[in-house]
């Protein structure tokens, strides 16, 4: 098993209080990510529910189940999806949040009555949402989980896993917490789980990748291999990298590796690279990037999904999250800038 417990202080826990018992989990949005690790939990036969607002994709689910195909496939899982929660609906002690980011406050107020007093709002978004959620549940009952693997639902109740992967779970104060084991184990049937003590610096190094992979394929219009085979494609995801590494170096961020292996601290360009026409480092970055667009080749951004289905896209959650703290640091982000008022434009 890949989870591991974290150092630091010891948080309360949950399944300690629990006893024996099996945790309940909700899972809210039933999207790309959300469908796909319903149906998972589902499979795994965990106390599972999962909630959408959208009729369309309850209808479907309830007719024929979570019909996922892909990387690591379930198949067809028989599941319901619920509408409503009713007021006599117990407590859950994991409420895992997997609607896009601009969402996820609404969604975290709908639900957190229906959160167990030792439970934990998780969230799954890209961008910084763990401190919205806290301010909603607390910031002992709110984690945050970094997908490392890409999904996209084809119609409703039908998914596709475009790439594998696993989480990466953690508070934001960095306490060790028993919880977060416990969810590991759980999780660790979708991918490979682990437990980290810097929160922040995994979320930002995600924020990085998010910010140039998500809203240049938005831009873009195609799936990440095809779009990274672009010389003038990588150089701007680059110049985003290194814009959002940047302010958080002034935010005081210590990076973490994303995956194992995306070193952001080394990606991000340094002055002479910016300015040079080639180097050897700028020629092992360019490598880079277009190792990872071969792994994640089929991986389609979830904005321009977002768009396609009518809803406002998380740019404003992504490189309007870098563009707001860089300026309070007095940091340049014009690339940022740039991406977010192109993709506000063509949303």
């Amino acid at each position: 098993m890949s989870f591991t417990d974290s150092p630091g202080e010891l948080a309360p826990s949950s399944s300690a209080v629990r006893a024996s018992s099996a945790p309940r989990l909700l899972v809210v949005g039933c999207g790309g990510i959300g469908g796909i690790i319903a149906a998972h939990l589902f499979e795994q036969s965990h106390d599972v529910t999962a909630f959408t607002t959208n009729p369309l994709i309850a209808d479907a689910i309830n007719a024929a189940g979570f019909r996922v195909r892909g990387e690591a496939s379930p198949g067809t899982v028989r599941g319901r999806a619920v509408r409503e929660l009713g007021p006599d609906t117990r407590p859950f002690d994991y409420v895992l949040l997997a609607t896009q980011p601009p969402q996820v406050e609404e969604a975290a107020r709908s639900v957190v009555a229906h959160l167990a007093p030792t439970g934990a709002m998780v969230c799954l978004q890209n961008g910084l949402c763990e401190e919205r959620v806290a301010r909603i549940a607390g910031p002992e009952r709110t984690f945050g989980a970094i997908v490392a693997w890409g999904a996209s639902m084809v119609e409703p109740g039908v998914y596709d896993r475009t790439s594998s992967g696993g989480f990466v779970l953690g508070r934001l104060d960095g306490a060790r917490d028993g919880r977060l084991d416990e969810l590991a184990r759980i999780l660790e049937a979708i991918g490979p789980t682990t437990v980290t003590d810097n929160l922040a610096g995994a979320r930002w190094s995600k924020l990085a990748i998010n910010c140039a992979i998500s809203s240049l394929g938005t831009i873009g219009g195609d799936r990440l291999g095809a779009l990274l085979r672009h010389r003038f494609v990588r150089r701007l995801a680059l110049e985003i990298m290194t814009e959002t590494v940047q302010v958080s170096r002034a935010s005081s961020v210590r990076l973490e590796k994303v995956a194992g292996t995306l070193d952001l601290d080394w990606i991000a360009l340094t002055d002479a690279e910016r300015a040079a026409v080639g180097s050897p480092g700028l020629f092992a970055k360019h490598a880079l990037l277009l190792a990872v667009g071969a792994r994640y080749r089929r991986m389609r951004s979830s904005m321009l999904a977002a768009i396609e289905r009518g809803r406002p896209p998380a740019v404003d959650f992504l490189n309007g999250e870098v563009v707001e703290r860089g300026a309070a640091f007095d940091i340049p982000t014009p690339i940022n800038a740039a991406v977010r008022e192109e993709v506000l434009a063509i949303a």
